[in-house]
């Protein structure tokens, strides 16, 4: 049966190499980068939280889908992988009675500054937050969506802009004003299509020419970003340009990574429970 490009994969929650690149997170240089990125000092290094935005932004138009209503959360998401893959935070250990992932809580491990300020701002909260907070209630704290008047100021803010205005100074990017009628909006238009198309290439060739059937195998930061914009709704803009029989064995590779066991999959050795935690807020 044919897929529809503009459908969902998945009803969505509204709440929600040998050697590991995370081994080593004190080299600042190199952490949280596969070895591709590590190598070539030339090419722009991106977050995953600019990587999922990159992926959802109107090259001309500069700005997000405005009925778009869940790249807030995978945002925040972005920022707890981001923080696990270098080493910064980590879950609770489980002791002799095994807890599900999503039941263990976010230790802060290191307050060593990432050289990313929004990252720094979300490991200030975890490290100051006592009792400590689970990483579905982190997402929710971080986007604001919580009803206790107390926690409010956990919430992360203008992040898509202060995402955005990274990517200027990176020249990735530029600013400019729109007029919609009612109001002026700040945009900002793609300026440099290489590192968004390396972006997406990275997505495309992991689904396509380089899938090997096995999370497992795939690279860590590439794996999560995969997942990240599923949950940000913007994973479909990477498949895109691709042929239609290309576009449907994409997704149909993207569907089976959602039907992975994030529990199992986080007890094999070499993996990041963190980044599995996460993943297992949003397809759970």
């Amino acid at each position: 049966m044919a897929t529809r490009r503009s459908g969902q994969l998945v009803q969505r929650s509204t709440t929600h190499s040998e050697k590991n690149p995370d081994d080593n997170p004190d080299i600042e240089k190199l952490e949280g980068y596969d070895s591709d990125e590590a190598g070539d000092k030339k090419e722009v290094r991106l977050t995953l939280m600019e990587e999922v935005l990159l992926i959802g932004l109107k090259d001309r138009e500069g700005y997000t889908s405005f009925w778009n209503d869940c790249i807030s959360s995978g945002l925040r998401g972005c920022m707890m992988i981001e923080l696990g893959l270098r080493g910064r935070i980590e879950l609770e250990k489980t002791g002799m009675r095994r807890r599900s992932l999503l039941n263990r809580k976010v230790i802060f491990k290191s307050d060593s500054p990432t050289g990313d300020v929004l990252l720094d701002e979300a490991l200030k909260h975890i490290k100051e937050t006592d009792p400590p907070e689970t990483v579905q209630n982190w997402i929710e704290l971080l986007s604001g969506e919580t009803w206790n008047p107390l926690k409010l100021r956990y919430q992360l803010r203008n992040v898509r802009e202060r995402l955005a205005k990274n990517l200027v100074e990176k020249g990735v990017l530029t600013t400019e004003k729109q007029n919609f009628l009612l109001f002026d909006m700040t945009t900002h238009p793609v300026i440099d299509s290489t590192v968004k198309q390396r972006v997406v290439k990275k997505v495309q060739d992991a689904m396509l020419l380089k899938w090997v059937n096995d999370p497992h195998r795939m690279d860590k930061r590439c794996l999560s970003l995969i997942y990240l914009a599923h949950s940000s709704d913007v994973l479909e803009n990477a498949f895109a340009a691709l042929s239609d029989d290309d576009y449907e064995l994409a997704m149909k590779r993207v569907r089976e990574l959602l039907d992975v066991d994030p529990e199992m999959e986080s007890q094999k050795p070499q993996t990041n429970e963190m980044m599995w935690c996460v993943i297992a807020a949003f397809i759970k």
